[in-house]
């Protein structure tokens, strides 16, 4: 009877409290004077408040916000690990989606051959990604002529005309296009370690070009579109490098003994040590609980290559993908993995872990939102992709997760970061397996024709 009664009189100073602001708010919506009175009464200079707003002056949120109950380093004993050796660095570049995709391939090569810390080329790869980038631009601005400026579609061909940014598709259509090379064969240079003034530059010449195509007369078009990417190729080989159509190779075993000396073009080295369907053996599965479980999705133009394919994935719930993602590591398969990676993220320890930091406490509040309720609020999206390499399975669950990044050897935990299952629940968000890990019940799904949105969706901006 007294907890009824105070629920009730708690009630009462509630409502009264909501009463006194409305009288108080401004019926046009603004912020009137008698509201700010109001609304300052939300800081009350308790001893509390000022110790948090002096901390709070001059140390970082991260800092104070960290959780002394969760101080310790997380177990790094693993059940289950993949095999795979070096840890690669995409440094100041958005290409994390091409580290992560030639990560799963060179696990597999390195394993079958018993290499070192053997690498493929991703500066190789990222010119072509570069150029085919330029041409799905120009296409889209021709395909696109009849429409007025203020169309949704063009407006966001000109706001997008090249990034480094991607997804797994875009590994698939351009190793399958153009092959692989060893990473000495081309090795990186500053533009693609630093990748922020070339792409201004390369945006700002497409967007001059975008802009002489659609003055252009329809039939002079594709070749008005083969010169300006003449001048694209300059710009990348000068900034890049010069692809190679031929290369001679040693390939060598981790005991530095000679496994072969060839000469081999991009593709036919792919052919030789790969040689995956890339475009037709994978699948790639989704977490997005804002939208419907067991449909296929297709996000329109969000693609790298024009003549490629857009991206197109199976939404399913996390169980399932925790599922398949284990059959794949106990089968010693590395997968593309990708997640919102900044959340709870502690850098120094390498680890994703709810309980990493307590806002709440240090703000004196509550943030409730779930997943869902993140997703449809732009609270919460991709960011990153990494290459999951590695679960620790106890009593038949899975208890934390590690992933192989491409931020340095000295970055997280020995170039890795391990996730609890928990932070796996809330901010993972797609898998690449292969065909071979998908259940006989979910390959009926995989047949629905895709249900199209658009490019600009903020779910799915590229991962970088």
């Amino acid at each position: 009877m007294k907890k009824h009664i105070l629920i009730l009189a708690a009630a009462a100073l509630f409502a009264c409290g909501a009463a006194s602001a409305q009288q108080k708010a401004d019926p046009k919506g603004g912020i009137s004077p008698e509201m700010l009175k109001e609304i300052s009464k939300g800081y009350e200079g308790t001893a509390s408040d000022k110790a948090i707003k002096n901390a709070l002056n001059t140390t970082g949120i991260n800092i104070l916000a960290a959780n002394s109950e969760n101080i310790a380093m997380i177990d790094t004993h693993f059940s289950d690990m993949v095999k795979t050796k070096g840890i690669t660095n995409q440094l100041s570049s958005g290409r994390c989606w091409l580290f992560s995709g030639l990560n799963v391939l060179r696990a597999k090569m390195i394993d079958k051959y018993n290499l070192g810390a053997f690498t493929f080329s991703q500066n190789y790869v990222f010119f072509y990604d570069q150029l085919e980038k330029a041409n799905l631009f120009l296409q889209g601005v021709i395909d696109t002529k009849d429409k007025g400026f203020d169309d949704r579609e063009v407006d966001w061909l000109f706001s997008n005309p090249i990034g480094d940014g991607g997804q797994f598709t875009g590994v698939a259509n351009l190793v399958m296009k153009y092959g692989l090379v060893p990473s000495d064969v081309m090795p990186e240079t500053f533009c693609a370690n630093n990748t922020g003034q070339m792409r201004t530059q390369l945006a700002t010449k497409l967007r001059e070009d975008g802009l002489k195509l659609r003055d252009a007369k329809p039939k002079e078009c594709q070749a008005l579109k083969t010169e300006m990417l003449k001048e694209i190729y300059r710009m990348l080989v000068l900034c890049l490098g010069e692809p190679p159509a031929e290369f001679e190779y040693t390939m060598r075993d981790a005991k530095d003994e000679v496994i072969s000396v060839k000469t081999y073009t991009p593709l036919s080295f792919y052919k030789e040590y790969v040689g995956e369907d890339l475009n037709n053996g994978y699948v790639m599965l989704m977490n997005d609980p804002s939208r419907e479980y067991g449909k296929v999705y297709e996000i329109a133009y969000d693609r790298h290559v024009y003549d490629g394919q857009n991206w197109v994935y199976l939404n399913v719930p996390v169980e399932t993908i925790k599922e398949i993602a284990i059959a794949s590591i106990k089968d010693n398969t590395a997968m593309y993995f990708s997640c919102d990676v900044g959340k709870f993220s502690d850098r120094q320890k390498g680890t994703l872990d709810l309980r990493n930091f307590d806002y709440g406490s240090l703000f004196g509040t509550e943030f409730p939102m779930d997943k869902r309720q993140r997703i449809m609020t732009h609270a919460s999206g991709s960011s990153h992709a990494m290459t999951l390499i590695a679960v620790d399975i106890k009593d038949g669950k899975p208890v934390k997760w590690m992933v192989e990044n491409s931020w340095g050897p000295a970055s997280g935990y020995k170039g890795n970061l391990i996730m609890t299952d928990e932070w796996f629940n809330e901010y993972m968000f797609r898998l690449v397996v292969e065909n071979k890990y998908i259940p006989e019940s979910m390959k009926a799904q995989l047949s629905q024709k895709p249900i199209l949105l658009p490019a600009w969706d903020p779910m799915f901006l590229p991962e970088e």
